[in-house]
């Protein structure tokens, strides 16, 4: 068995040794994303494994690791991190875990903390945590990607950003049932075939838009389309949202999930912010525009790839930015801060004016750039019709199905009168 291992401040490391003996299990947030990401790192060596169970036991998991006052992601993530573990599946002194880190004062930068504490409570403390961040936070020896590979880890961004963009135009709306999801999944193993190219990338994503246009669609159907915005955890994670995506398909319905570039930009952006503001990160604001600029150009080469096609192409983030202005300051940043604003306004100028706003128990900062924010744009936008449903421990499925239900017999009432 590895050696453990310990920094000055007492934290376990992942060491090279544990690389070669360990399964590093991580959670699920991004289906195509994350899926991704596990098969990159174990093209490096890594034994990665995504966890995709569902299990009502998750909840009761996450109440008893974490204090019932904590967000609702934070405790699906914890509580799905400790179902695995005492599933038997595993061995307990061959097992690590990974979550992200953006280096910002909420969701993903603290979890870790919670996960570590709830480990020692159940006697787990020789399970190795890791950071997976861009930030070079808490650094682990065996832990580690060359820039080549680093690259591909931030081409799989707009690669899933473009695969879920495109499936969710394409789904609603496909003659053949299924075809879509074929599509995609031939997709995501044909790009890791490929070593996820970017010396080729505009090509790349070209070819993957010709191949959902191929696709046999009735255009004459009438779907209703619905955007998802929240709690980055709760908009994405089937778990956390109980589906929300299955739901609205079986509804006959078009998703409208705006990607993960834009928030990557978004977290590069608020240190610009903060130089800018207060005068204050001027080395952290060099290495963010940096970052910003990299995740930008990719996100114009997915944008223009889109442009070639009759499909909706999302607003840069410089559009989303300017859209919440007049509404909620750029230091908002908090969370999804003022960016979480800025997505329902795209979505309303993009004509999809039918909005679901996911709100997690215990997210402070979601509750007041979403919900808090939604009469502010009904005043400016009276067609807007947007529904704040709560995500936590106690609320119904069924009560959230009821609800989004309501929002969609409006929308279709607007949608066959226009």
């Amino acid at each position: 068995m590895a050696e453990l291992i310990y920094d000055k401040d007492g934290r376990l490391l992942f060491t090279e040794e544990m690389k070669e003996e360990y399964t590093i299990l991580a959670p699920n947030m991004l289906p195509i994303h994350m899926s991704f990401l596990i098969a990159i790192m174990r093209s490096q060596g890594f034994k990665g494994e995504l966890l995709t169970s569902t299990n009502p036991e998750i909840v009761n998991q996450g109440l008893q690791s974490v204090h019932n006052d904590t967000c609702y992601p934070a405790l699906l993530v914890i509580g799905q991190m400790m179902e695995a573990l005492e599933s038997g599946k595993y061995d307990l002194n061959k097992v690590a875990l990974i979550i992200t880190q953006t280096g910002g004062g909420c969701r993903a930068s603290n979890y870790i903390h919670l996960l570590r504490r709830a480990l020692k409570r159940r006697g787990l403390e020789q399970i190795p945590v890791i950071s997976f961040n861009l930030q070079g936070m808490e650094k682990n020896p065996g832990f580690t990607f060359p820039p080549k590979v680093w690259l591909k880890l931030l081409a799989t961004i707009a690669y899933g950003d473009l695969l879920m963009n495109l499936s969710n135009q394409c789904r609603p709306y496909e003659i053949n049932a299924g075809e879509t999801d074929r599509l995609t999944d031939y997709w995501h193993d044909e790009l890791l075939k490929r070593g996820m190219p970017l010396h080729n990338l505009s090509s790349t994503l070209d070819e993957i838009c010709a191949s959902y246009t191929a696709i046999p669609r009735d255009t004459s159907l009438k779907a209703v389309k619905v955007g998802v915005v929240g709690e980055i955890y709760i908009k994405y994670a089937p778990l956390g949202n109980n589906n929300l995506e299955a739901f609205l398909a079986k509804e006959g319905c078009e998703a409208v999930v705006p990607g993960l570039l834009d928030f990557v930009i978004f977290m590069g952006d608020h240190h610009l912010v903060d130089t800018r503001r207060y005068h204050i990160k001027h080395r952290k604001a060099l290495a963010s525009l940096g970052v910003k600029g990299v995740f930008s150009w990719f996100q114009n080469k997915l944008r223009s790839a889109i442009a070639k096609t009759e499909f909706r192409v999302p607003a840069d983030f410089a559009t989303i930015k300017a859209l919440a202005a007049p509404f909620v300051s750029d230091g908002n940043k908090m969370g999804e801060g003022w960016l979480l604003t800025g997505e329902m306004l795209e979505l309303i100028h993009s004509g999809v004016t039918n909005i679901v706003c996911t709100q997690p128990f215990g997210c402070l900062p979601n509750h007041i750039s979403g919900k808090g924010m939604i009469r502010a744009i009904r005043n400016a936008h009276p067609e807007a019709n947007i529904v704040a449903i709560d995500y936590d421990p106690g609320a119904t499925r069924a009560n959230q199905e009821n609800r989004l239900r309501l929002m969609l017999a409006s929308a279709r009432e607007t949608l066959y009168r226009a």
